[in-house]
């Protein structure tokens, strides 16, 4: 890996640092220590980008996949910053190994930066890579999983890719904000958004895949390419269960034998209400139980993931 450099040795060492370590301003620092400025335009303008990974007992799970899409969520957006990809690495492995935690949700961020004073112009930005590591967080725990989420689909429209393109993962999140509070008002935990054509896209940091008649179906537009939506589709071919990347009416939903939902935070979740009715008998079904056991044991494949040097 590369090396950082000398200015990047400095850290604030206590114990609060067991509840997250951020790599910011070329410096290693307690999460509670971690600030930005609020001229940066990540703040002012959501001018940025990230990535999450995660670590489960001690290992990074696909870790090449999301510097993978950070690099060309970069890219996109235009944004230039000096670690190149080895440094990046090597900066998320340091922010969970000084954490010291097994089980971590960690984050890259770029964004545009500080731009020059009085300028409007974003090529006058120094763009800045903001990381940090803190403990693991669900959006369905594993205790959980019996229930499973209990899901509304909202009035809200999902902001269009023509405006902002969703496989750039960003922090345009109000039109999700504004459909979870019509999913609470409704009686939901959760919720899932339609675009301007009535087709499910996903909901605030997952994707969705129906089941029915034994194929498994995921939307194909407005949506993060998510690395677990992509892990799930590789388990269904590893499993010899037959996908489609498709527009997805919103009625299939009522109509699926079984639901399930994708995400960083929690791996594949089962979908057993929307919109207060039960999906099939209203407990989690069997394909999405194979899927959710195949996914946690690739956590100690080799092939999958790469452990974490805590030394």
């Amino acid at each position: 890996m590369a090396k950082l450099g000398a200015e990047t040795a400095e850290t604030t060492a206590d114990a609060s640092a067991t509840s997250g370590v951020a790599f910011i301003d070329g410096r290693y620092c307690p999460i509670a220590e971690a600030k930005i400025s609020v001229l940066d335009w990540g703040f002012l303008r959501s001018d940025a980008t990230y990535d999450v990974a995660h670590v489960w007992q001690g290992r990074f799970f696909r870790l090449d996949a999301h510097l993978d899409r950070f690099e060309r969520s970069m890219a996109k957006l235009r944004l230039q910053i000096p670690q190149d990809r080895a440094a990046i690495a090597e900066i998320l492995h340091e922010c969970v190994r000084r954490s010291g935690l097994h089980d971590a949700y960690v984050e890259m961020i770029c964004t545009r930066g500080v731009a020059r004073a009085g300028s409007r112009d974003p090529r006058q930005a120094d763009n800045r890579l903001i990381a940090f590591a803190i403990p693991f967080g669900w959006i369905l725990r594993p205790e959980e999983r019996d229930r499973g989420l209990n899901v509304v689909v909202a009035s809200v429209e999902r902001i269009p890719p023509e405006s902002v393109d969703p496989t750039v993962k960003n922090y345009h999140w109000l039109d999700l904000v504004q459909g979870l509070f019509e999913a609470y008002d409704r009686g939901g935990e959760n919720v899932l958004l339609k675009d301007r054509d009535g087709h499910i896209t996903e909901g605030p940091g997952f994707n969705v895949f129906v089941v029915r008649d034994g194929l498994v179906a995921t939307p194909d537009r407005g949506v993060l390419e998510g690395i677990t939506r992509r892990s799930a589709l590789e388990l269904c071919a590893e499993l010899e269960i037959p996908t489609e990347i498709r527009p997805v009416a919103a009625d299939e939903l009522a109509a699926a034998d079984e639901l399930f939902a994708t995400s960083t935070a929690g791996g594949i979740m089962p979908i057993t209400r929307v919109d207060g009715a039960a999906v099939g008998d209203g407990r989690p079904g069997p394909m999405t139980a194979r899927l959710i056991a195949l996914y946690w044991d690739k956590h100690s494949d080799p092939a999958w993931s790469t452990p974490v040097a805590y030394g």
